[in-house]
């Protein structure tokens, strides 16, 4: 929760700065007391922990309290790994340590900076104290790589008052609920800060997030920027952590920036952690080989041109995003021009400005987490241009990550699965030499962004309820990984064997199944899985030694192309309304499949406009698909006959199983409350709303509703089943509707529907919409109560369900007593 989430943040940065404490006091003596190795695993230990914690709080408006979690987070982390190089003896020649940890201090000094100001600004105090402090702690801890004469002391001291301000904090918060906000220190009342949140918070589109992925950009670009500037120098394996550390830390924020909704940054996110990836990659490289490697020009000038598209699209969130992005466009041709990559000037040069224009743009998101943006970013500026155009209408609404079939908690992963296709493609163009494949840097272009982001982008789709899309990224992803493993890493050699074509042989048995079943989704998704089989010819080739000349350049050029046009439709519709760049229809249409998915509406139940669209159809003489209490059941509206016979048509043997009528409150029966007994109506008065079902007498009262000649299919010819459920979305359309009629959303037979994606594969054509909620709360049907002989005092039982027996006898005996 959001006080146990401070809580733990409070002990876990006591926890750490305590070790260090001891640790730059203790640094001086021959044998510190705490040896680097032991160390630099608590660190990693209290790493993973503020982290959880961190993300545990995301779900609140705490952007300033997440922002801290994960920035000291990720400086542990990395802070750790290099204090176990060093008890391992990696870190041995003179300069080796300062080397290794200046560059991730300059970074953490100028961040914690920049967030304990906010925190001061926006009166988040113990928040701010302990931003500055360990800010202060690593600016000294700079002064003594460079100057001994500063001493460790003055780094010992900042550490211990972040100690003392997070076990103060902790001790509060303690006391707090020990004493059942007895006992309240000054400082750490719980219930001040969540009244102030709860009138401050922002709208549900903020990506927290993105604060944090901005200073992972910082971290980065401060390793081989430190290097042009002299700060450091050299680049060695001993900055690896801060690289790898922030590239793995960027997967993370890339992930929760798609269950921010947040598609564009997402897929920033992502394409950044490659970035990241090969840094650290080229700094390990000088382990297998003497030289410097060299880097493959058109895998970075296609990312270029990626990033110069993705800034476009976000312009239209604001000017200073697009603005942002094209550093990185500039950073990747400056790669591109230069053989040797990351270590030559250019691309160092274009690191010092990524890492100023990324404080800037940390300064600026950290501000503007309040309701009242203190910076002004340009926001809307390009959409009120758009706006009056008609070329081009701009997607809005609450729904707009919606996925077709109802609600997600994440958005849509395509954009970055399309264009991690298009990197990996272009990656293997260049031809290398079999006898030294590690010569040129292709290994994290094709693992990281052909298979890691890859099968990201799957198991996003995967949440989304897209099967087939999320099994061929997943499919491709482990491709990219094996193969690019296998050939450009060496571990492949000279030597051909036929047990890898037969893997390959497998794979591409595989990917024709894939094939085979996009006929049914789109010409775009057929064509894209088509050219992959050209890639796997290309692999298959090769492991026979039977490889043409520039085959292997020809399909990945095919396949990337095809990718780039699928990257382009899928942002394309995913900002705009329309279709710029269509994705095509399915080449095959079966009733049911592909064909099927325009007949029925499938529309999230957390819109209020959704369950309003459903009660039209219900109005208009449609059956729907709703979520209950309990299962998902197929509903058609009392006051219209043909819509009550077709939904009682929807099941074989329909005789055998009589709906039974709902509805959302007894009001609906007043006009006809005369003729219930005193007993049975204060009886429906004390068992509802609840998943149980009362089988009545049937009498005058069905007239009430308006079913007219359908009420022979409602109940039996001497009793009806009734209810309220205890659902607040199904009794709100009730509300609107009116009374509805009820039978279970299955074949009879069949077990009852316990997801929103079964209703329409179990019903087909015989339901008009469905209204989609996810799982069911309870996978139990109701308890249905035999009422017929209540006046005499028994009540009987034709199903026990979710309520148990001695429950609704309980009720019924409650009433009789009083």
């Amino acid at each position: 929760g959001r006080f146990t989430g401070s809580f733990a943040f409070s002990l876990l940065s006591h926890s750490g700065s305590l070790l260090l404490t001891v640790h730059f006091y203790t640094v001086s003596r021959a044998a510190p007391l705490i040896p680097s190795t032991a160390l630099g695993t608590l660190l990693l230990i209290l790493s993973s922990l503020l982290a959880y914690a961190g993300i545990r709080r995301s779900l609140r408006n705490a952007s300033l309290f997440l922002s801290l979690c994960l920035t000291l987070s990720v400086f542990w982390c990395s802070y750790g790994v290099i204090f176990i190089l060093g008890g391992q003896g990696v870190l041995n020649d003179t300069g080796d340590l300062r080397n290794a940890l200046v560059p991730g201090l300059v970074t953490f000094t100028l961040a914690l900076l920049i967030i304990a100001v906010v925190g001061f600004l926006h009166r988040e105090v113990v928040l701010a104290m302990i931003a500055s402090a360990l800010s202060f702690a690593s600016a000294h801890e700079i002064a003594m790589h460079y100057d001994t004469a500063f001493g460790s002391s003055a780094v010992a001291c900042n550490y211990m008052i972040v100690s003392l301000v997070g076990g103060y904090f902790a001790l509060g918060r303690f006391l707090y609920f020990l004493t059942k906000e007895k006992i309240i220190l000054p400082g750490t009342d719980p219930s001040k800060k969540k009244t102030h949140e709860q009138i401050k918070s922002t709208s549900g589109s903020m990506n927290h997030f993105a604060t944090t992925g901005l200073i992972l950009n910082m971290l980065s670009a401060s390793v081989f920027g430190c290097r042009l500037l002299g700060v450091t120098s050299k680049l060695f394996v001993g900055q690896v952590p801060w690289l790898w550390a922030s590239g793995v830390y960027q997967i993370g924020i890339c992930i929760l920036s798609y269950r921010s909704m947040d598609t564009l940054m997402a897929t920033f996110f992502g394409f950044t952690s490659i970035l990241k990836f090969a840094g650290g990659y080229s700094l390990l490289y000088p382990i297998w080989q003497p030289e410097e490697p060299s880097f493959p020009m058109p895998f970075l000038v296609v990312f270029a041109i990626l990033f110069a598209v993705l800034a476009l699209f976000l312009t239209l969130k604001s000017l200073v995003d697009g603005l942002y992005l094209l550093f990185y466009v500039a950073y990747c041709i400056a790669v591109a021009c230069c053989p040797k990559g990351f270590f030559e000037g250019g691309p160092q040069g274009m690191d010092v400005a990524i890492f100023v224009a990324s404080a800037m743009m940390t300064l600026i998101y950290q501000c503007n987490t309040k309701e009242n943006a203190m910076i002004p970013t340009g926001k809307g500026v390009v959409k009120a241009l758009l706006s009056n155009t008609s070329f081009l209408k701009l997607r809005e609404g609450a729904g707009l990550h919606a996925p077709y079939l109802g609600y997600s908690k994440y958005a849509d992963a395509e954009v970055l699965g399309y264009a991690c296709s298009v990197l990996a493609s272009f990656a293997i163009m260049i031809t290398g030499d079999p006898k030294a494949p590690l010569a040129t840097v292709v290994v994290p272009w094709v693992v990281v962004a052909g298979g890691i982001l890859k099968l990201l982008g799957g198991s996003v789709a995967f949440a989304r309820g897209k099967t087939l899309e999320s099994s061929a990224f997943i499919f491709y992803g482990i491709m990219w990984i094996i193969w690019g493993l296998t050939r450009y890493s060496g571990l492949y050699g000279t030597a051909r064997s036929f047990h890898t074509a037969v893997g390959i042989i497998a794979f591409m048995l595989f990917n024709s199944f894939i094939v085979f079943c996009t006929l049914f989704l789109s010409i775009t998704w057929f064509f894209y899985s088509l050219t992959f089989l050209l890639i796997a010819i290309s692999f298959l080739l090769d492991a026979i030694n039977a490889l043409p000349t520039g085959y292997d350049i020809a399909a990945a050029l095919i396949f990337g192309l095809v990718s780039f046009y699928c990257f382009l439709s899928a942002l394309f519709s995913s900002i705009f309304e329309g279709s710029c760049l269509p994705m095509g229809k399915p080449i095959v249409q079966l009733s049911g499949v592909g064909g099927g998915m325009s007949k029925c509406l499938h529309l999230p139940a957390r819109k209020a406009s959704s369950v309003k669209r459903i009660a039209d159809i219900l109005k208009n003489g449609g059956t729907c698909g709703i979520p209950t209490d309990t299962v998902y059941v197929l509903v058609a509206a009392c006051n219209r006959p043909d819509a009550v016979e077709k939904a009682h048509n929807s099941k074989r043997q329909a005789q055998e199983r009589p709906m039974s009528l709902w509805i959302s409150s007894l009001k609906q029966l007043e006009p006809a409350k005369h003729l219930f007994t005193p007993l049975l109506w204060d009886f429906m008065e004390a068992a509802w709303p609840s998943p149980i079902s009362l089988v009545i007498p049937r009498g005058e009262w069905v007239d009430f509703l308006g079913m007219k000649d359908s009420a022979k299919y409602v109940g039996t010819p001497q009793s009806v089943a009734i209810r309220i459920p205890d659902c607040s979305v199904t009794t709100h359309l009730i509300d609107l509707v009116g009374p509805i009629v009820v039978t279970s959303a299955n074949p009879t037979g069949e077990a009852d529907t316990t997801h929103h994606n079964q209703v329409y594969a179990k019903l087909g054509d015989k339901v008009d919409a469905v209204l989609c909620d996810g799982p069911s709360p309870e996978n139990i049907a109701s308890t249905v109560v035999d009422c017929t002989k209540i006046d005499s005092g028994n009540i009987g039982f034709f199903r026990v369900g979710i309520i148990p027996k001695s429950q609704v006898k309980l009720i019924f005996s409650l009433l009789l007593f009083f």
